[in-house]
């Protein structure tokens, strides 16, 4: 017999005999069919259905994120796969194992990083707004830090989804404090660094998000969520033209042996 005194509160989903309840609606009658999968993901997490306007600018950041090519996520999956081809779902969490600081994990942490310059303020017009940002670049490069979301190894001069998603957010009246900090920092960051690096889409995805009222603690896994279709689609491709083996035997064929060192 169960223990009516035990409670495990949740407002995501429960179920019974004949329904399914998902935050607070008949997944059956009210949600499949009716609901898109992004909008869904955003109302899981924030508790709150999306408006339309919310919900183009969360699908434009998941497009953006989904894929960026032969990156080191999707190599680990590839090659994840070719060593244990039976289980798929090892092959897919290895490659979103590998988001970190350098791939992917660059969402969360510009969206933290502007949101820890913003401090719950907000600059009045583009001049505070770049006030704010030499400040924050200044400091940034005073504690030798990087600045999240600015620069790219591949999109040296501009990264062409960023564009995109300021003016999709500008179009549907959603660019917030962290998008308009953002921009501030690519317009002054090259009088304080001396150089001159774009703003990439991954850190812009992160300013937009935030700018959603999304938790920037869980920015990265939206992040991860995007990039599983990329990865699912790589291993889709390798099951069709692999190239794991190739990459594997290019790698060992030219390891080079060097006695151990001290």
């Amino acid at each position: 017999m169960a223990d009516e005194r035990l409670s495990f509160d949740t407002a995501i989903g429960t179920s019974d005999a004949t329904r399914i309840s998902l935050l607070g609606q008949d997944l059956a009658a009210d949600l499949m069919g009716k609901v898109g999968f992004g909008e869904l993901a955003f109302w899981l997490v924030a508790q709150r259905r999306p408006t339309p306007a919310e919900t183009r600018v969360f699908e434009t950041v998941l497009v953006a994120l989904a894929d960026h090519g032969f990156t080191p996520t999707a190599i680990a999956a590839r090659l994840t796969y070719l060593s244990a081809p039976e289980s798929l779902q090892g092959a897919l969490a290895a490659g979103l194992l590998g988001g970190g600081s350098r791939f992917l994990g660059v969402t969360e942490d510009c969206g933290r990083f502007l949101s820890d310059a913003l401090r719950g303020a907000t600059p009045a017009d583009d001049a505070g707004f770049d006030e704010l940002a030499r400040a924050t670049v200044t400091e940034a490069r005073a504690a030798q830090r990087f600045v999240p979301g600015l620069g790219h190894p591949v999109h040296k001069v501009e990264d062409p989804r960023t564009p995109v998603l300021i003016g999709i957010a500008r179009a549907e009246g959603l660019e917030g404090p962290h998008l308009r900090l953002f921009q501030a920092i690519g317009r002054v960051h090259p009088e304080i660094l001396g150089r001159t690096l774009p703003l990439n889409g991954a850190g812009v995805a992160g300013a937009a998000l935030a700018d959603l009222g999304l938790p920037v603690d869980l920015l990265r896994g939206f992040a991860l969520l995007a990039r599983a279709a990329g990865l699912l689609g790589h291993l889709a491709e390798e099951r069709r033209t692999p190239i794991g083996t190739d990459i594997y035997t290019t790698v060992d064929r030219h390891a080079r042996y060097l006695p151990p060192g001290p």
